[in-house]
């Protein structure tokens, strides 16, 4: 089978970056399918071009990359410009590459415009998937704020949930967001998954010494990390400090967050920038308890978090503020503890649980790894993937 995906952040471990589609399509290629991805570099991503466009091999997976790269930092305007020359030049590749089938990945949505032009141009079936919902969470966060732009936005993702053979979200709330606005799109879930073979440690190794509680991804607009900083300055006022908090990762907020540390003087939080997936796997492993936390916004109650699957394959529950799946999930398997968005005494109250409370500390730490190896396993959502594949282009 050919298998032809458009994705603009494609990276392997080696980067600083989600692996979903490396994962994905290395399984798909060692079960004897053909893979293209056409993609372009991203600042936390290990994929890089020196030419214009360049063709290159990752593990069998063929890469078309359009060195149009991409970076949080880069103004609104320029990663809107990058977006469309992404998908300007990733026409070409959807009306003459050879494929049996079409995914597009999003986001950004823009990848939708080569998935279209392949389905009406040469009636080929894609699937489109949603690891973001787009537009409502740029207007959620404030991001998309003009009229017109909101209007064509809502159009166009009409147009590409309506064009697809199945529309597979990330997380169940995303799936079902998309069939109460869509009844009659066709919807399936596959969500992001933990990676067990990279976290190969016992359920409790690693966990001696000073007790670390880790964040790791961005740090951004739809983050609150703040929420974190805030419960660690209640618990230094109640005389607990005998933690640390490792930071991992980066973003627009890194330097408010990096100035109310030092204002708070917390000298037991720490930053450590980007890092390599590999660097990031050893950290985790060492870590009490993670911390998956977004903004009160009820569209990032559907977010499926790689940082919470990373966490599960290595045996370390989380502490978690939002209020969707992900705090069913929790609560119904005991893998960690869920919060009050809006109360840095909560997010306290449960670091406290996971330090004075052994026998909860491994339970839940049990559980994580449960929900690693049944519900979040890679290889198998990687066969219901195909399993969804092979149903399109049958059906």
């Amino acid at each position: 089978m050919r298998i032809l995906v458009f994705y603009q952040y494609f990276g392997t471990p080696k980067g600083k970056w989600s692996t979903r589609i490396y994962e994905l399509t290395k399984r798909w290629v060692n079960e004897g399918n053909k893979v293209t991805v056409v993609t372009s570099p991203y600042e936390k991503s290990d994929i890089k071009a020196k030419k214009r466009i360049e063709r290159q091999k990752v593990e069998g997976i063929e890469l078309i990359v359009i060195n149009y790269p991409d970076s949080n930092r880069f103004s609104k305007l320029k990663r809107i410009l990058n977006f469309l020359l992404f998908s300007f030049f990733s026409i070409y590749y959807a009306l003459t590459e050879k494929t049996d089938i079409v995914i597009a990945s999003s986001g950004p949505i823009t990848v939708g415009v080569p998935a279209l032009f392949a389905k009406f141009f040469r009636r080929k079936k894609y699937i489109f998937e949603v690891r973001d919902l787009w537009p409502q969470g740029a207007i959620s966060l404030g991001i998309l704020t003009n009229p017109l732009l909101i209007k064509v936005s809502f159009f166009f993702e009409k147009l590409c949930y309506k064009q697809a053979s199945c529309v597979v979200g990330c997380s169940q709330g995303m799936a079902d967001n998309i069939t109460d606005r869509f009844p009659n799109v066709y919807t399936s879930v596959i969500p992001n998954a933990s990676d067990n073979s990279l976290f190969k440690t016992n359920v409790l190794s690693n966990k001696e010494g000073k007790p670390i509680f880790i964040y790791t991804g961005s740090l951004g607009a739809m983050d609150d990390v703040d929420l974190v900083i805030e419960a660690t300055k209640v618990l230094k006022e109640r005389g607990e400090a005998d933690f640390l908090v490792e930071i991992v990762g980066d973003g627009v907020e890194r330097n408010n967050l990096e100035q109310k540390v030092r204002l708070y003087q917390l000298s037991n939080v720490v930053f450590t920038g980007l890092l390599p997936k590999k660097e990031v796997v050893n950290k985790i492993t060492h870590a009490l308890a993670a911390f998956v936390c977004f903004k009160p916004l009820p569209i990032l109650n559907t977010v499926s978090p790689n940082k919470m699957f990373d966490a599960f394959a290595a045996s370390v529950p989380i502490i978690q503020n939002t209020d969707g799946w992900i705090k069913d999930y929790v609560n119904i398997h005991q893998c960690g503890i869920s919060v009050d968005p809006k109360d840095p005494n909560s997010m306290a109250d449960a670091m406290k649980k996971f330090l004075s409370d052994k026998s909860f500390q491994v339970k839940a730490s049990i559980n994580a790894k449960k929900a690693a190896e049944t519900d979040f396993n890679r290889d198998r959502l990687s066969e219901k993937y195909m399993n969804i594949i092979e149903n399109v282009i049958h059906g």
